[in-house]
């Protein structure tokens, strides 16, 4: 499939918000400590976390297209805890993961239903919950599949592997899947018999991705493809909006009260199965001072990721800026006088707040803060970088599967 890429303003339509159609986020816990300084333990396990992702989406797209990305060659290596924990600069005792920095919801799978507690992942396209037969699983909400009327087993497998040498595996089942009051029948995800030690402290069940098909461990239609094509009433749109307050996901079409003035679209850059649009440019202090890179959109990545000599050129014109963490890309600033960034791609620029740009001090009391825009190969290639919640956060955002497009707005 070929996509022309182009910018295109689309006014909002005066649609009322329909609350059968979202389902509303709450935040966890974030990169920053009770005292405002930097979590580097927790950051480094997100780095961890999110480099295992995304090589996990290659090797689902190659599996499944036979091919990757341009200008990748070849899947990377899986990232190591312990290698990535060797960057950091001071010794501060591991801190207990009672949650990540992901934003969650509630969703229901079966007939009769069972409520999950799901982390929504634009970056990712597979629908995964705890097993009854989960012997790890704790307290978490398990799927019975012997409960359900619609539950079809299927003769497959899933398994992830992470950086802390742990798996996530479990069976693949068919049955139906509701999420914000729109429902799914055949919908195919995981039912996890064994979780990683990544998701046994974590309070969310599982996660719910909102990617293509392409980077599918399942090789199938994620819930939102599905639940589009059983029901041609809906517009086959859904979009974010994260705030500390009343944050959502709304599907079906935008909700015009969570947003003021047009919706800034973009159509899609590539099809190997991201949220991904081109020509953007990052500005510091209003400045363009990279241009023309691919971006990826992922609400289930905490901060805001480039290579790292793009990231460097970023934080060479922000004064008084230096190396944190090598290993894991991280930089510092003076706390006093936080730099103004900002992403565009063509038309408006869309800044971050201080307080999303931000992740604390690097010690109590140092004047050093840490910016949520770290150094990272992902192994996406040399000109893409992936934009999380530390950007989510300042925007309303859309995405179109109908039109193939990622579109921004200012929150109302």
């Amino acid at each position: 499939m070929v996509i022309t890429v182009f910018t295109l303003l689309v006014s909002a339509t005066p649609v009322l918000p329909d609350d059968t159609t979202t389902i509303r986020f709450q935040r966890r816990n974030t990169l920053t400590r009770a005292d405002n300084t930097f979590d580097h333990d927790h950051a480094i396990r997100q780095n961890v976390k999110i480099i295992n992702k995304y090589r996990a989406n290659l090797i689902n797209m190659q599996r499944n297209t036979g091919r990757l990305p341009v200008n990748v060659v070849s899947v990377p290596p899986l990232a190591n805890l312990s290698h990535m924990l060797l960057g950091k600069r001071q010794t501060v005792p591991l801190t207990d993961l009672d949650g990540d920095s992901e934003w969650a919801g509630n969703i229901s799978i079966g007939d009769p239903p069972t409520t999950f507690f799901i982390d929504i992942d634009t970056g990712s396209s597979d629908l995964w919950v705890p097993s009854l037969s989960c012997a790890q699983c704790g307290s978490k909400a398990k799927y019975d599949p012997s409960a359900s009327s619609g539950s079809v087993a299927q003769n497959v497998s899933f398994q992830i592997q992470y950086g802390d040498g742990s798996t996530a595996a479990g069976s693949v089942y068919t049955d139906k899947v509701t999420v914000g009051g729109i429902a799914a029948t055949n919908q195919f995800f995981a039912a996890v018999t064994q979780e990683s030690s990544e998701f046994v402290n974590d309070p969310a069940d599982g996660i719910l991705g909102l990617g293509f098909p392409p980077i599918s461990n399942l090789n199938q239609d994620p819930f939102l493809i599905t639940a589009f094509k059983q029901h041609p009433e809906l517009t086959n749109v859904f979009a974010i909006k994260l705030e500390k307050t009343n944050s959502e996901l709304h599907i079906g079409d935008l909700n015009v009260s969570a947003f003021t003035g047009a919706i800034e679209y973009h159509n899609l850059s590539s099809a190997d199965g991201f949220w991904q649009i081109g020509n953007a440019a990052a500005l510091v202090n209003g400045r363009s001072v990279v241009s023309g890179f691919q971006t990826v959109i992922d609400s289930g990545t905490t901060i805001m990721y480039g290579p790292p000599d793009a990231v460097q050129e970023v934080y060479q014109t922000v004064n008084g800026s230096t190396l944190f963490d090598e290993t894991n890309g991280f930089w510092s600033y003076p706390c006093a006088t936080p730099p103004q960034i900002a992403f565009s791609w063509g038309e408006s620029s869309w800044g971050i707040r201080t307080e999303n740009w931000d992740l604390g001090e690097t010690a109590v009391g140092s004047g050093r803060c840490v910016g949520a825009l770290a150094g990272q190969d992902l192994g996406l290639g040399s000109d893409v970088w992936l934009l999380g919640d530390s950007f989510m956060k300042n925007v309303y955002t859309a995405f179109s599967f109908e039109a193939y497009a990622v579109g921004f707005a200012a929150l109302a």
